[in-house]
């Protein structure tokens, strides 16, 4: 077993390997890592339970703990997909959002489990790094969007 020096420890209720599964079979470069069975009862669950599961979710070493109900997610971490195009764009968000998640503004969604993700066309990123008049457009298209349309924010730079 290698253990990464710096990995996000994600909480949850108790699906932490069902979340991990559905990240790691949506995004490129994840994969599963082990999963760790509680060798005792604790607060949250019995002995033999999986307590932890490790994987890598866009090449971000995680661990998911199945903690209980104490804490829930809040949209003061998430994680942040770069798209290259409204496809990708589309596959992401529309996964996230059919699987019980839910929508939210400027490109940002949740899972079922909470978990907030940006899905962020790279278009939307060079547009807001750009300044000027362009980025002004660009900004003020966003803040209109839920999922981000690709074609909306090349419009906007364009004037």
């Amino acid at each position: 077993m290698t253990i990464a020096r710096n990995t996000v420890c994600l909480w949850y209720e108790k699906e932490a390997e069902a979340a991990a599964r559905f990240y790691t079979g949506l995004f490129p470069d994840s994969a599963m890592g082990e999963v760790f069975r509680a060798p005792a009862d604790y607060p949250a669950g019995k002995a033999g339970d999986v307590l932890t599961v490790t994987f890598t979710v866009a090449g971000i070493p995680c661990l998911g703990l199945n903690g209980g109900p104490a804490f829930k997610h809040g949209e003061a971490f998430s994680f942040q997909i770069a798209t290259g195009d409204q496809a990708e764009t589309d596959r992401y968000w529309d996964a996230i959002v059919a699987n019980g998640g839910q929508e939210s503004e400027c490109g940002w969604c949740k899972d079922k489990w909470g978990i907030s993700w940006q899905i962020t066309p790279r278009v939307l990123t060079e547009a807001l790094g750009s300044g000027g008049a362009a980025a002004e457009r660009a900004f003020a298209a966003m803040m209109q969007m839920r999922k981000i349309d690709v074609a909306a924010i090349e419009a906007a730079l364009r004037g």
